[in-house]
């Protein structure tokens, strides 16, 4: 999963600074599951004036906290949808 093309909406291009849309793609790519989810779940929100994330999937369960320094760091959720020919990166409220 997660080998095929890559699209962000404009809502993430507009909204989602360019190195947390890296570092959410780079999140995926180095999950240690045994498998997959075609649905990636992020949950964005501000912490001590950070940016924090937490990296969900529902099957296999997997759930992972990260907290890093940003500029201008945003609150929201964010899916990350593969449906085997290309994937998505959206906010929620764009699905």
């Amino acid at each position: 999963m997660f080998k095929n093309p890559r699209y962000t909406t404009k809502g993430i291009n507009d909204n989602l600074p360019i190195m947390t849309q890296i570092f959410l793609w780079g999140l995926i790519e180095t999950m240690e599951v045994p498998e997959q989810d075609y649905l990636q779940v992020f949950t964005l929100s501000v912490e001590k004036g950070m940016q924090k994330v937490l990296h969900e999937q529902e099957c296999p369960e997997y759930s992972k906290e990260h907290l890093f320094p940003s500029t201008n760091p945003i609150t929201g959720k964010i899916f990350v949808i593969d449906d085997e020919t290309h994937s998505t990166m959206l906010f929620a409220e764009e699905y």
